[in-house]
């Protein structure tokens, strides 16, 4: 007779520590992950923040950027739709033409905004697969 009694499930083994090779792969590809904004450097935090040193800085540092440029992206749509409307019902009300060629260059202040966590990312990029470390010209830090 078979006993119906399970046997007990071996304890889940900790996470083995990266290899330099990989800590500084991965830590590289969370700032090039920003090209695709938050997500790739939230995941390379969340799964790989205590596999290896530099992958948590570096990692860190590059969630910490992106909070900020999504945060300021948000408040740069908002107040450009409400700054392009206000001049777009203007020039409407006036029969002005330059009002809408005003309010159509407003929307070139995100592109150049998502323009610089391009350049940053790809410089973080490679200043970490170098084997430095990069910090962002400016970002708030909201993960200590």
């Amino acid at each position: 007779m078979t006993d119906p009694t399970p046997a007990p499930a071996a304890a889940p083994q900790p996470a083995q520590p990266l290899s330099e090779s990989d800590d500084k792969l991965w830590a590289s590809l969370a700032h090039l992950g920003g090209i695709l904004y938050i997500l790739p450097s939230l995941i390379i935090y969340l799964v790989l923040k205590d596999r290896g040193a530099k992958v948590r800085v570096e990692a860190k540092e590059a969630l910490n950027w992106q909070i900020t440029f999504v945060g300021i992206w948000i408040v740069l749509e908002i107040l450009i739709a409400i700054i392009g409307a206000v001049i777009f019902a203007a020039s409407v009300s006036s029969l002005n033409g330059a009002g809408f060629a005003i309010s159509g260059f407003l929307w070139l202040f995100p592109f150049v905004w998502w323009l610089l966590n391009v350049l940053f990312s790809i410089l973080g990029f490679v200043k970490v697969n170098g084997g430095g470390s990069y910090r962002y010209p400016f970002a708030f830090r909201f993960i200590k």
